[in-house]
């Protein structure tokens, strides 16, 4: 899965569909990370950590810190023995 097209507020943060940089604001930081959980993944569909670092390396390189805002951001649920995460 990838991500759609980024609103065209968020289209400088991007080139060829990659993220090429982490807003610093963070209300634009938030509406980039809602996008990002919103377009690669479903509700109500457990992923392993393995399936969102793939999802994540499709739109950037650093996957972990990536998974670390939406976990911190609670865009993405991590079940509490680390097995499972869920779009919120």
């Amino acid at each position: 899965m990838t991500a759609s097209p980024p609103p065209p507020e968020l289209a400088a943060f991007f080139s060829d569909g990659r993220l090429t940089a982490v807003p610093r604001r963070p209300a634009r930081r938030e509406q980039l990370l809602r996008h990002l959980a919103e377009t690669l993944f479903e509700p109500d569909r457990p992923y392993s950590e393995q399936q969102v670092n793939e999802a994540l390396l499709t739109v950037h390189d650093d996957f972990s810190a990536m998974r670390r805002y939406l976990v911190e951001g609670r865009l993405l649920l991590r079940a509490r023995d680390g097995s499972s995460y869920r779009r919120a």
